[in-house]
């Protein structure tokens, strides 16, 4: 399962040295980000120790929203090192996704 970040939890689980993190940003309403939940949850499972999978719900979140200026949801952020290195905005295929995770690893 993704890991639900917050404001109180960012930092430790999405800044980790050493592991390529993905942070998606979504809501309940949004029907694309309730397409992708589900292979983001699956690929947590698959790169269990590799990669870090996690979601910020941008209602619950304004302040990390901000912070990474995410205008349109889904996106999702590639983190490496703590630095964004790429991102995909809307929706998008699991193909798309593991194929950014394995360009990290």
């Amino acid at each position: 399962m993704a890991i639900e970040l917050t404001s109180a939890n960012f930092d430790e689980h999405a800044l980790v040295e050493n592991k390529p993190v993905v942070v998606d940003f979504w809501a309940e309403w949004c029907g694309p980000c309730r397409l992708i939940g589900p292979i983001l949850d699956m690929l947590s499972v698959e790169y269990e120790g590799k990669a870090v999978i996690t979601k910020v719900n941008v209602d619950d979140n304004n302040d990390l929203t901000t912070k990474y200026k995410i205008i349109n949801i889904p996106t999702m952020l590639f983190l490496k090192n703590g630095e964004v290195v790429d991102k995909i905005i809307g929706a998008t295929n699991r193909n798309a996704i593991v194929e950014k995770i394995n360009s990290l690893l």
